[in-house]
């Protein structure tokens, strides 16, 4: 019973951030940083609650043949292998989350950032080249894999703001790198060894299972898409800014 709260928190998560098109990962790493969990189980949870948020949204993307393959697979290919890389990297509490807290401040500044494209501006395709999908892909996929989230929530921001495909297209892509990445991210973790509360770890990934589902199939007319983007943001925000704050002693020990 000491969990109930944040198995609701999951399911509120995962609701509005599959409607969004987001697995929740950033999310989950703060509700269970504060929960006060160490990191060593901190970081499984969230990448198997984003597999279980992203894995049947991904299925339906490309059941649906919206998903860019083509150009989705430079950014994957080359992510996955530096989230595996980056879920091996091993870091102390206090450095974990105020590393942890600076890049959700940094994530929810992107979001904020973020504008939807319109419908003229939807159909225009970024031509950076393999070369720098490449280089995004792995970039975005080590940070992931250190932070142990799936990525999306930092990828999708730089892909709407560069207009690099429809909006449709960059939620199917975003869609199949969280899945990907929080697989592979997870892969490196258990290749070091890994902490897991199995009872916590089911109660949640139900949650984020049941919150998924209703996401992905309400309408959600109340909160457009920009709206609930600017609430997970402020969130995600709020939550890092906790957390560099309460871990700013150990910059100052260095």
């Amino acid at each position: 019973m000491e969990y109930v709260w944040l198995c609701g928190a999951f399911f509120a998560v995962a609701l509005l951030y599959s409607a969004a098109g987001f697995g929740g990962g950033s999310s989950y790493l703060a509700l269970l940083a504060l929960a006060g969990l160490p990191p060593g189980t901190i970081r499984p949870i969230a990448l198997i609650c984003n597999l279980a948020v992203t894995g049947g949204a991904s299925y339906s993307f490309a059941r649906a043949g919206v998903t860019p393959w083509r150009k989705a697979l430079p950014l994957i290919l080359a992510s996955m292998p530096a989230a595996f890389v980056g879920g091996r990297v091993q870091l102390p509490r206090e450095q974990y989350l105020l590393a942890l807290g600076a890049l959700l401040i940094l994530a929810g500044l992107l979001m904020l950032l973020r504008r939807t494209p319109s419908e003229a501006e939807s159909a225009l395709s970024h031509r950076g080249g393999a070369a720098g999908a490449v280089l995004v892909g792995a970039a975005v996929g080590f940070v992931s894999g250190v932070v142990g989230i799936g990525g999306g929530i930092f990828l999708s921001p730089l892909l709407f703001l560069s207009r690099w495909a429809s909006a449709r297209a960059i939620a199917a892509t975003t869609s199949l790198f969280i899945a990907l990445n929080s697989a592979a991210g997870l892969a490196g973790q258990l290749s070091v060894g890994m902490i897991l509360d199995y009872p916590l770890t089911l109660l949640l990934v139900l949650s984020v299972i049941g919150g998924g589902y209703l996401g992905t199939r309400l309408t959600l007319r109340r909160l457009t898409p920009s709206a609930i983007r600017r609430l997970a943001a402020g969130l995600i925000l709020l939550v890092g800014l906790r957390l560099v704050w309460s871990n700013w002693s150990v910059v100052l020990s260095l």
